[in-house]
């Protein structure tokens, strides 16, 4: 069964997946690009004393690609089927509600890893051609809290969007923006690196949100 519902959600996904990655992967791809520009020009030499320097990562505009793609997916993975009404008819599978919803969390995660990690390979692949390890990893270690942010921003679209009442979904929406805060706290590169296992834990702690949704709208609450 749960083969059976990872097959649903790919058809019904497959197309936003490819975009989403092809889109982390342009983002990642135009930020080496920028560094390779600067490299050409100025030499590696000049960007590793700026990064030393100045503390500079030169990813920025990486910053929110993640949540962005983690929120629209979820959005196309729940909203028609909750619209359409055909959600319910999951909800009846052979198999216990709960085990239903964590299958299809389950593929979203995966497909989420799948989106991020191959943006993370190609800025190792290509800054490790230009920077030392000490470097590199300041980089990626730098951009890590954004990707859990984007699993983040998943698992809290999809409590959303799976409560029935839209008093309580813009209140879930107003709690959502502020734990997504949490992994934008702090700016300086490197900030949560003592901090990354616990975040990483608090992340997919998240997925308990959508249990409690899904209880609400399987009973059909309205208060």
């Amino acid at each position: 069964m749960i083969k059976a519902i990872f097959y649903k959600e790919w058809i019904k996904t497959r197309w936003y997946i490819l975009l989403a990655l092809l889109v982390s992967l342009g983002f990642s791809a135009y930020a080496m690009l920028r560094i390779s520009r600067v490299c050409s020009l100025k030499g590696a030499e000049h960007l590793w004393v700026v990064m030393m320097q100045r503390d500079a990562i030169f990813v920025e505009l990486l910053q929110y690609v993640p949540l962005i793609l983690g929120l629209v997916f979820a959005l196309v993975q729940f909203v028609p089927e909750i619209h359409h009404r055909s959600f319910k008819l999951t909800l009846h599978l052979p198999m216990r509600a709960t085990s239903a919803l964590a299958s299809m969390l389950s593929f979203g995660m995966l497909m989420m890893v799948l989106v991020c990690v191959p943006a993370l390979m190609l800025m190792w692949a290509y800054l490790q051609s230009v920077l030392a390890p000490e470097l590199y990893w300041h980089v990626l270690l730098s951009a890590l809290p954004w990707y859990l942010a984007g699993m983040a921003a998943y698992l809290l679209t999809v409590w959303v969007a799976l409560e029935p009442t839209w008093g309580r979904r813009l209140l879930n929406v107003v709690l959502g923006v502020l734990l997504l805060r949490i992994y934008f706290l702090a700016p300086a590169p490197e900030a949560y690196n003592d901090f990354l296992p616990l975040l990483a834990i608090i992340t997919l702690c998240y997925s308990i949100l959508s249990v409690l949704s899904l209880t609400r709208f399987r009973d059909g609450r309205q208060d």
